[in-house]
């Protein structure tokens, strides 16, 4: 139920799954295997596989720490989406591909939880988008030592508030990898 006009299509958003982000993240080769079903699940039925990808002084263009993990391929004609900030939509062309593919549901998958996920979910929310979160498709390092809980308290936490997020007009949950139905998200 968007409130962008004509824009009836989903897309999945594969948020960061980079060398560098993943190395040190909880539970990597599990979140990696269902990003990877998901990726899988859209190509089969022709829903936009979008990805995003950070910049930053960590993870700088062309080094192996920037480049996509090796178990995830993007195809040539799949958008990718480059960010230096936690909102994949903030200072990005993501609304203009996203416009242009006549997308107005988000699912999200990726890294970091409780950084760039959380971010993007509510930038897309606040921007109008429906947008679902995959509960077992993302992941965050430990930040304990910082003050953080753990990384599996910090992942639960976020699927919990983001299964009860609204606004007017839009729809957010969550949803398990799974029970990712992409003909039946597209329908509403």
């Amino acid at each position: 139920m968007t409130t962008l006009a004509n824009r009836p299509k989903t897309a999945l958003l594969v948020i960061d799954v980079q060398n560098g982000v993943m190395g040190e993240s909880y539970d990597r080769d599990r979140v990696v295997a269902n990003v990877s079903t998901l990726v899988d699940k859209a190509r089969a039925a022709q829903v936009p596989v979008v990805w995003v990808q950070h910049n930053s002084d960590e993870l700088q263009t062309g080094s192996e720490s920037w480049q996509y993990v090796p178990e995830l391929t993007r195809l040539d004609a799949e958008p990718l989406v480059q960010k230096a900030f936690g909102d994949s939509f903030e200072d990005t062309e993501l609304e203009s591909v996203l416009a242009e593919l006549g997308v107005g549901s988000l699912v999200l998958s990726g890294a970091q939880t409780d950084a760039c996920i959380r971010s993007t979910l509510h930038g897309a929310l606040v921007r109008g988008y429906d947008a679902r979160l995959v509960s077992d498709a993302h992941t965050t390092e430990d930040l304990s030592p910082y003050g953080a809980p753990p990384p599996e308290k910090v992942i639960d936490h976020t699927n919990l508030y983001w299964e009860y997020q609204t606004a007017p007009g839009r729809t957010a949950g969550v949803v398990a990898t799974a029970d990712v139905d992409f003909a039946e998200i597209s329908a509403g």
